[in-house]
């Protein structure tokens, strides 16, 4: 795993226990549903993950993105696939969605490369 995936999961696992910790109903019932939203449904994990992508750069959400990302490449989404999910998110989300799509691309090179 890339040091720069590393970070990313470390950080963002810390903090959710933090934040989970708090034993805030509504926050732990937030967490719930979008972990359910992403499981096998009706619609394919891979699909799912590739919709949440898409909302993640309109949104502009660089955590978002990458969590995305990551689980799309578990889940076998190639660099053709996610690079056809991302100009979708660049064609709605306007040119400001760029500095996100260079982000996606360097995030996605060390999921590929594992520096």
């Amino acid at each position: 795993m890339s040091k720069k995936v590393q970070e990313f999961n470390e950080y963002r696992s810390k903090m959710n226990e933090k934040i989970l910790s708090s034993d805030n109903k509504v926050i732990k019932r937030i967490f719930n549903l979008d972990t359910n939203a992403y499981s096998e449904g009706h619609l394919p994990v891979k699909t799912k993950e590739l919709l949440g992508l898409v909302a993640s750069a309109v949104l502009r959400c660089d955590d978002c993105i990458a969590y995305h990302l990551e689980t799309a490449y578990k889940n076998g989404i190639t660099k053709e696939e996610m690079m056809e999910t991302m100009s979708i998110a660049t064609l709605v989300g306007g040119t400001i969605v760029i500095p996100h799509l260079r982000r996606a691309v360097e995030f996605w090179e060390a999921l590929e490369n594992g520096v």
